[in-house]
């Protein structure tokens, strides 16, 4: 399964890569996630990993994160691996003036097996639906540091 969504953020295209770029504020924007943990590589580099832990609907998981190329500002593409499926996610950053740009975000799940396989047959629109949340977490976290509320 393959989509692409898109965001306008008020923020010039050097504030926005700063706070994008910045792996403390996922925090601030992914809701679910607990901690991360650097695996491999120079933070912020392509090849480098890290694995991202969340707790979504009580239940633990654990995505692995690698930076597959990074050239900031203008693109950042990534890879998650976890159990069952694989993604590989592009995003692109265009500046539209002093103080606005464009994140364009490119996705593309690969099942790796039948359970996933069959989740995103009968329910594609849960994970574009999760893209287009993070993306606005992540837009009111930019323009006006407003965090995603953590649920106990």
């Amino acid at each position: 399964m393959t989509y692409t969504s898109e965001i306008h953020i008020n923020l010039s295209l050097k504030a926005f890569i700063c706070k994008f770029n910045n792996v403390e504020n996922l925090k601030h924007w992914q809701e679910g996630l607990t901690h991360y943990d650097h695996i491999y590589g120079t933070p912020g580099e392509t090849g480098s990993k890290i694995r991202l832990h969340y707790v979504l609907n009580k239940k633990p998981f654990f995505l692995i994160q690698t930076i597959s190329e990074s050239k900031l500002p203008h693109k950042l593409h990534f890879t998650y691996e976890s159990n069952g499926l694989y993604n590989i996610q592009e995003n692109y950053f265009k500046a539209i003036s002093d103080s606005e740009i464009v994140w364009t975000s490119r996705n593309e799940y690969i099942p790796t097996n039948f359970k996933m396989r069959m989740m995103l047959l009968v329910m594609p629109k849960t994970f574009i639906n999760q893209t287009k949340t993070y993306l606005k977490n992540f837009k009111s976290f930019a323009e006006n540091e407003t965090a995603v509320i953590r649920k106990k």
